[in-house]
């Protein structure tokens, strides 16, 4: 009977002490993760300002303008000048573009609050008309701005040439009054004139260092020359072949002139025969070397081979040549003989005639050249092992395609790797594709 009661007692009172048991653990987890959460939220919600600020500038610009939603005080700090200094506007068309772009309204409030912020801007638009009309409309709309650098990239077909002239001059124009202060700018294939380049030096002569003008129909050897004439600080410059002058580089060779640092020149003829090109005398390349003893001349030849006649007849101070098509072995004599400062050589093909030769004059000549690729072209091993051995460890880089060299009787391809190897320094094989 005893036994009875305690048991009854027993059962009456374990359930009582399950539920105080069990609450007592529910309060317990809920004070861990309620208040773990709240604290989080009042964490987040009271980040100081400076670290909310670095926060968004590692985020991409859709995951930044969905965190500016979380509340006012993110939303505030999403419109900081801090975060508007450096924007990319990117216009693709759907029918024309996978690439998403920009969304419209957020154009809108950029010009609206944050023209006068932008320093460092590009516009990247698709091979649509559409797209680079789009590009013109903002750069017409930014009339408050104080932008330093400025690109205009085209990522298929050149679609800045299909907007008439006179509206991308006159957009142009309107950054090149305003900004008073651009220091870097990159308007390849673009329909670019000499009237808005002098709008260009008018307004920023003092602060110009860099301009990047090649493919631009418009713009002739005098528009480049007033460049030249009155931006004292130019350091780099890159333009086509047929703007290039002698009056041009003895302008850019003037005691006004800071040492110019680096010169791109493309050399280009879509139709054989079509164009012929003019000669540079050696006087005026010596001028700009005298001047500016360790500026980098960059050309890069899309020529056939009948139009290389005007080129490297006299000794030219070129340091990095790339030919895209075909060049003769007469042409790569010629680079041997008269390129002393060449430091970088690339040809893409050649035919079916060896290079021994030609790779020997240029290793005995060419002191300074430390980098070398070749594609369809052919070399005998023996030719290439003495190429290497004259050029020692100065080569740093060395691109030969695997069917480019020839096996002889003195060495195979397996042999020749190891020569080649112990010449250089370190461990080298041919490779199985062009890396450039």
């Amino acid at each position: 009977m005893k036994r009875a009661r305690q048991k009854a007692v027993v059962e009456n009172e374990a359930p009582q002490t399950s539920q105080k048991s069990k609450k007592q653990r529910t309060c317990s987890y809920g004070s861990v993760f309620g208040e773990s959460a709240l604290h989080a939220s009042m964490d987040w919600g009271s980040l100081p300002h400076h670290v909310i600020l670095r926060i968004f500038q590692f985020l991409p610009l859709v995951d930044r303008a969905r965190a500016s939603s979380v509340c006012r005080r993110w939303n505030e700090i999403f419109h900081i000048p801090d975060l508007w200094r450096r924007f990319e506007f990117e216009l693709n068309q759907p029918a024309t573009s996978y690439l998403k772009s920009t969304h419209p309204d957020l154009i809108q409030q950029i010009i609206k609050r944050h023209a006068d912020h932008l320093q460092y801007v590009s516009f990247k638009v698709d091979s649509s008309t559409e797209s680079a009309e789009a590009a013109c409309d903002i750069l017409s709309q930014l009339v408050n701005c104080s932008i330093k650098t400025l690109g205009l990239i085209s990522t298929a077909k050149p679609s800045f040439m299909n907007v008439s002239k006179a509206h991308f001059a006159s957009a142009l124009t309107v950054v090149f009054v305003n900004s008073k202060s651009l220091s870097s700018i990159k308007i390849d294939d673009t329909p670019v004139d000499d009237p808005s380049l002098k709008v260009l030096v008018a307004n920023n002569s003092d602060t110009l260092k860099l301009l990047k003008m090649s493919s631009c129909p418009h713009v002739s050897p005098a528009g480049i020359l007033c460049v030249a004439d009155q931006c004292h600080g130019l350091k780099e410059l890159a333009l086509n072949y047929y703007i290039l002058s002698d009056e041009l580089l003895l302008a850019l060779s003037s005691e006004k002139h800071v040492d110019l640092e680096h010169l791109r020149i493309d050399v280009v003829s879509e139709n054989p025969g079509q164009v012929e090109f003019h000669t540079i005398k050696k006087q005026s390349w010596d001028a700009l070397v005298k001047h500016s003893p360790k500026v980098n001349i960059v050309m890069y030849f899309f020529l056939y081979e009948e139009e290389f006649d005007a080129f490297f007849r006299e000794e030219t101070p070129v340091t990095h040549l790339y030919f895209g098509r075909a060049v003769s072995k007469a042409m790569l004599g010629r680079i041997g003989m008269n390129c002393p400062r060449l430091i970088e050589l690339v040809v893409c093909a050649n035919g079916l005639q060896p290079l021994d030769d030609e790779l020997i004059r240029i290793a005995e000549r060419c002191k300074n050249l430390t980098a070398m690729g070749l594609g369809e072209c052919e070399v005998t091993c023996r030719g290439f092992i003495e190429f290497v051995k004259m050029c020692g460890g100065r080569l740093t880089q060395l691109s030969i395609m695997e069917e480019v060299l020839i096996p002889d009787n003195d060495y195979s391809l397996d042999r020749l790797h190891l020569e080649v190897s112990k010449h250089l320094g370190r461990m080298w094989f041919p490779d199985m594709m062009p890396t450039w």
